[in-house]
Parts: C-alpha cells; structure tokens; sequence
C-alpha cells in the first residue's frame, strides 16, 4: 500500500525538523506538509481534505517530486557542497533555488550577509520560505523569476551558485551575461550541471524499460543535458564575462527510494515518465509500467534504489570591466 504522512509545520509537540527527519528514517518516504498546528483534522480540516484528495491528482504528486529532490541528489550535493566557499559577510545567489537546500546553507555560512534563491516555481518557492523561516534563517530570501532576464542588483553578489539550475535557458549567453552583471568583480560562480544523456543511466535505463528500447520521439521541452559539452560552457561563460573557468566530474548514484515499490511511486509521477506514457495506448503503457518496475527492482540495493549518473561541477571568476 502506498504510504503517505502529513506534516503540521506549526506542530510544537511534534517539531516539523524532527519529524521531516524521522519520517525519511522510518517509513522511507518524504512528509507533505500543512501550515496548521497539532490537531490539524479540527483547525484546518478544509486544507487537510484537499491534500488528502490531492493524493489522486497530479499536484500532490508534484510536490512529493519537489521533496524528494533534495534526498535524490544527496551525494550530488555533498560533493557540490565541497567546493561552494561562502565567507562569514557573503552575499549570495543561488539560481533555480527550488526548495531552497542550497541557499540555505548559505545563509547560515554567512551569518553577516545573506543569500538570496531565484527559481520559477512558485510552488517552490513556497516551501523554501517555509523552510527558511522554520529553520530561523532570516537573511534567506527567495524571489519568483527567470534569471536569464530578472532584474538584480548590479555588482551585488561575491558567490553565484547553483545546482542543476542553469541547463534551461533559452538564451545561455544572455542568462550567463545578465547573472555576471549581478556579480561584483572577481566573485565565484560554482555550478553542477549534468553530463550527457548517455552517461546519465537514470535517464537512459528508464528510457529504455519505458520505451522496450525503441528510439523515443524527439523530446520537447526543457534540456537537462543542455551544458554537458566543457568546450560549449567554457564558451558561454567567457562570452558572458567569466574567466578561469575549471571543470571537474562528479560520478554519484541518484537515489529514488528506499525500495523498488517507493521508487515506483515517485517515478511514475515524473515528467519523463509521464510524457511517453502519454503516447502509448492503455495496454502498451501497463506494459511499460511493468518494465519499470523490473528496472527499478534490479537497481534496488541495501542502500536503495540507485543509478548511476555523470555531473560536471563548474567554476569561474567574473572578469573586470
């Protein structure tokens, strides 16, 4: 059966960190999560109902996706996390925030400056606020907007950071130009973006359980692999007025789940999965289905289901003007 838990952010005989932490531990999956305090079912039963009712419909689906994105790129993000040097007074961006793991760390490295996250997503966005303010992080901000065009502040920033979010840029060159007009001179960029398709088997394997191996239509859409050429990025960067760009690999397994039945759960819901899903009849998609979950039983470990993945984290300086 599948297992869900509803978690009450204003809960003080249950704090929500403790619990965000217990739930993952003990039943393997991630809280959803409601502003209302202990006896939820009696103060907010109106939003309870609906997020119950939500567990048939796509958007408790696509918060459950947010949430676990975080658990999902764990060893991504120690590695990243490595290399990101955030100073006492720093100030800093973090593009395509999502729920905000990144920027808040930052935040707390700077206890004198500050950290602000930009995505388009303001469901997102939501639970980064809620999150900042649970954790009493009050110099994180979050702001709803694309940074290929958004208007920041010149020459504010000393670090721009980001973790899978600058591979979905229309324009690479004009987002890299308009985030360097935002950094002071000489301050870092540090990213992780993805390498190509081909090396990512989180991608391929489930492409292929999901498709019997036939070639899949074109894909449409957002690009995650849109930066995996080092010669294409070191070129985007300098034309945007970066320098010194270095470029190292990263070789991490993505974690879907704690089993093979909770990593079915979360990636049938993915846009992937979804859309050649969406091509198929009804009889070749329980097809495709049951192949999915031979794919992710066989990836199924004692650390739970893993595949394996290849990432490049990305740095450069912003060059004088």
């Amino acid at each position: 059966m599948p297992t869900r838990f509803v978690l009450c952010t204003e809960d003080r005989f249950f704090p929500p960190g403790f619990l965000r932490r217990v739930v993952v531990e003990r039943l393997g999956v991630v809280p959803d999560e409601i502003a209302a305090s202990h006896c939820v079912a009696l103060s907010h039963p109106k939003e309870l109902a609906e997020i119950l009712e939500g567990y048939t419909t796509g958007l408790r689906a696509r918060r459950r996706l947010a949430d676990h994105y975080d658990a999902e790129l764990r060893r991504h993000h120690e590695r990243l996390r490595e290399t990101i040097v955030v100073g006492p007074a720093g100030r800093v961006l973090d593009i395509g925030c999502g729920t905000g793991q990144c920027t808040r760390e930052a935040a707390r490295a700077a206890p004198t400056g500050s950290a602000l996250g930009v995505d388009v997503s303001q469901e997102m966005l939501e639970r980064a606020r809620r999150r900042a303010a649970d954790e009493g992080l009050h110099n994180a901000t979050f702001e709803r907007g694309d940074a290929q065009v958004h208007p920041f502040p010149p020459a504010r920033f000393d670090l721009v950071i980001s973790r899978f979010g600058t591979m979905f840029f229309a324009d690479p060159i004009a987002a890299f130009t308009n985030i360097a007009r935002a950094a002071r001179t000489g301050a870092g960029l540090v990213m992780m973006v993805w390498q190509s398709e081909e090396r990512n088997e989180w991608a391929t394997a489930i492409r292929y359980a999901l498709t019997a191996g036939a070639a899949p239509a074109p894909a449409t859409g957002p690009d995650p692999f849109s930066l995996a050429d080092p010669a294409a990025v070191q070129s985007i960067l300098a034309a945007a007025g970066f320098v010194d760009v270095g470029i190292s690999e990263v070789r991490e397994p993505v974690f879907y789940g704690p089993d093979a039945a909770a990593a079915f759960d979360l990636v049938r819901d993915m846009r992937m999965t979804r859309d050649l899903l969406a091509r198929l009849d009804a009889v070749a998609a329980q097809r495709a289905l049951a192949r999915l979950r031979e794919t992710l039983a066989a990836h199924e470990t004692r650390g739970g289901v893993l595949f394996d993945s290849r990432a490049w984290i990305v740095t450069a300086r912003r060059a004088a003007t």
